[in-house]
């Protein structure tokens, strides 16, 4: 496993479909810092997501719409020595780079990922980063949080498997093989739009039936399934 010096290139790969609106400040908070290049992985918008993107000087790959396609995409063009996959509706933390580079000096380290922050005010979104915080610590952090690995070791593992959702868990799962995971200290801030749609506790609930049924061995389209139904049938 090679060590991440903070000479290291960072290639930022984003998502998107249709995030016109969430795009820009993205883009603003990443531009902010110095990084080799970022890519948006467009999996076929109707809106301004492309234009926006190319207007921030990031660089416009076309792929098939899921997240983890439109991920493995966006890995496949890029040129740095370090991946840094983030939500298109989620802000990275000032001084992001020089905490991607300070966790992956750590030969051991395979895989890192921030602290989650949920944009609002809202008493049932503390309690929620706490959880997931928790369980990042654990060894279980999601995407929402900015996942960033060397590109040799992504490689290696074959990208992110075919799924329609838990992509991000799946990697997790065989990073666990090859090495440590680790929490940065600083905190992503990502959108509310998910809870806000049926509401925090059903939200919640929803996303650890999805997990459960995931780790359990449920075929992964029943779960899509389930996920944008908000609950099981």
């Amino acid at each position: 496993m090679s060590i991440a010096p903070r000479t290291s290139r960072i290639s930022v790969i984003i998502p998107a479909r249709n995030e016109e609106a969430a795009l820009p400040a993205t883009l603003a908070a990443l531009t902010s810092e110095a990084v080799h290049e970022i890519i948006v992985a467009d999996g076929g918008s109707s809106d301004r997501t492309a234009t926006i993107a190319s207007q921030a000087g990031a660089t416009i790959v076309a792929s098939p719409p899921g997240r983890g396609r439109q991920m493995n995409t966006g890995a496949a063009t890029a040129t740095g020595d370090i991946l840094f996959f983030l939500h298109a509706d989620t802000l990275a933390p000032p001084g992001f780079a020089a905490e991607i580079h300070r966790i992956l000096a750590d030969p051991a380290v395979v895989l890192g990922a921030f602290r989650l922050g949920i944009a609002g005010h809202t008493p049932g979104y503390r309690v929620i980063e706490t959880l997931a915080n928790l369980r990042a610590h654990l060894g279980l952090p999601y995407g929402d949080q900015g996942f960033f690995l060397r590109t040799p070791d992504f490689r290696a593992m074959g990208g992110f498997a075919d799924l329609p959702l838990l992509e991000d868990v799946e990697l997790v799962r065989r990073l666990w093989q090859r090495g440590k995971i680790r929490l940065a200290a600083s905190a992503v801030r990502t959108s509310a739009r998910r809870w806000q749609r049926l509401g925090i506790l059903r939200t919640t609930l929803r996303n650890q039936l999805v997990l459960l049924g995931f780790l359990l061995g449920q075929p992964p389209d029943r779960l899509a399934r389930w996920y944008r139904r908000g609950l099981p049938d």
